[in-house]
C-alpha cells in the first residue's frame, strides 16, 4: 500500500504527495515518487555521467535516465570505479614518541675506521645509530671518538648491550649509557651462546622488565618467537627486534613466516635485527611488513661500504613501497599478461 504526506506547495496549499520506499544499494530510502533515474540521481547529488545504474537487476542505459521512472518497492544498484589495490595504510614510524623519516638503523662497529663510519651513515641516509658503551682508553685519552664524527645532536644514539650475557650486566651497561649521554632510549641485547649469538630470552626478559621500570624506553633483540615477542611487549617494550639470522652472518631472512606472526600480533614497531646481508634481503624484511631494519655488518664489510649504504637506504624504501602497495598472488601457473582472443 502506497503512502501520501501532507506538504505544503509553492503557493501554499496543503497537498498530499505520494511517497515511495526504494532499494539503493542494499538501504530503504523513502522518495516523494515516482520519479525518473536522472531526477533520483540528482536528488543523491550524484553525477550522472561518472556512475552506472541497475534497477530491478536490468541495467539502465545512460541515455535514458530520463524516462525510465522508479516506482514504489524498486532495487537499484548504483555503482561507479573505485582505485584497486592494497588496503595498507602508511604509518610514520614512531618509537617511544619520536617521529623517525627512515627506517633504517645502522651500527657503528666493524667499519675501518670513524670517518667511514660517518660516510656510510650520511650515504644510507639514517637518523638512527646504535653504539655500544666500552672503557675509555685512559692510556692514551687524544684517541678518536665516535663523537667526533657522528654528532649526537644530528643523530639519535641508541646505545647498545652487545656482549652481554646476563642481564645484570646489561642493566649495568645501560645505567652507564644513561648517565654518560642523558639517553633513555636504548637497545637491550642479552647473548645466550658465543658461538651463535642467539639471545637468552629469559635473562631478556628480566633485564626489559627492570629496565621499563626505571623508565628506559627499551627496544629489544630477542628470538624470532611470536609468543617471546608477546611477553616483552606486554611488559612494555618500545620495539620488538626478533632477529632475521645469525647476528653477522648475512643469511637473511630465515623465518618470514614467525615474522610476519610477529609483524601481525604486534602494536609497537618491529624492526628486523641481525642477519641481513644485502639490499634484497633489508627489501624482504620490509616487503613482510617491518617497520623497520637494523644493520651493521652487511655495510661495513661491504667491499664498498659507502655504496652499500646507498643500496640499503634504496632496498628498505622500495621494500616498503611494495609492502603498501600489496603484491600479486602466487600462482601455480603461468598466466597470460596480453588477451588471447581475437589472435590472427
Amino acid at each position: 500500500m502506497k503512502r501520501a504526506v501532507l506538504v505544503c506547495c509553492a503557493q501554499g496549499h496543503l497537498v498530499y504527495v505520494e511517497m515511495m520506499q526504494v532499494t539503493i544499494n542494499g538501504e530503504s530510502r523513502g522518495f516523494s515518487g515516482p520519479m525518473s533515474v536522472d531526477a533520483l540521481l540528482r536528488a543523491l547529488s550524484l553525477d550522472p555521467r561518472k556512475i552506472a545504474v541497475e534497477r530491478n537487476r536490468e541495467i539502465v542505459p545512460r541515455s535514458i535516465y530520463e524516462t525510465v521512472l522508479v516506482g514504489d518497492g524498486d532495487k537499484l544498484e548504483i555503482v561507479h570505479f573505485i582505485g584497486g589495490g592494497s588496503n595498507v595504510e602508511d604509518k610514520p614510524l614512531i618509537i617511544a614518541g619520536r617521529k623517525f623519516t627512515s627506517r633504517l638503523i645502522t651500527g657503528t662497529g666493524k667499519y675501518k675506521d670513524y670517518a667511514q663510519n660517518a660516510a656510510a651513515a650520511a650515504a644510507a641516509g639514517v637518523e638512527m645509530v646504535t653504539v655500544a658503551v666500552r672503557r675509555v682508553n685512559i692510556s692514551d685519552p687524544n684517541q678518536p671518538m665516535l663523537v667526533d664524527f657522528l654528532d649526537p645532536k644530528k643523530y639519535v644514539y641508541l646505545p647498545n648491550t652487545a656482549g652481554c650475557y646476563t642481564a645484570d650486566d646489561a642493566l649495568r651497561t645501560l645505567r652507564l649509557a644513561r648517565e654518560a649521554g642523558g639517553w633513555d632510549l636504548v637497545k637491550l641485547e642479552v647473548l645466550g651462546d658465543q658461538k651463535t649469538l642467539y639471545p637468552e630470552m629469559q635473562e631478556t626478559l628480566i633485564a626489559a622488565k627492570v629496565l621499563i621500570k626505571e623508565g628506559f624506553q627499551v627496544m629489544v633483540y630477542c628470538s624470532d618467537d611470536p609468543i617471546a615477542a608477546r611477553k616483552l611487549e606486554d611488559l612494555g617494550c618500545a620495539a620488538i627486534m626478533p632477529l632475521a639470522a645469525p647476528i653477522g652472518s648475512g643469511l637473511g631472512i630465515q623465518n618470514p613466516v614467525n615474522i610476519r606472526l610477529i609483524i601481525e600480533q604486534c602494536k609497537v614497531p618491529v624492526i628486523v635485527d641481525a642477519g641481513v646481508g644485502t639490499a634484497s634481503d633489508a627489501a624482504i624484511a620490509m616487503e613482510l611488513g617491518c617497520d623497520g631494519v637494523l644493520m651493521n655488518t652487511a655495510i661495513a664489510e661491504a667491499k664498498d661500504p659507502i655504496r652499500m649504504a646507498v643500496a640499503m637506504k634504496h632496498a628498505v624504501i622500495a621494500g616498503r613501497e611494495a609492502y603498501l602497495a600489496g603484491r600479486m598472488p602466487k600462482k601455480l601457473y603461468a598466466d597470460p599478461s596480453s588477451p588471447v582472443g581475437g589472435l590472427i
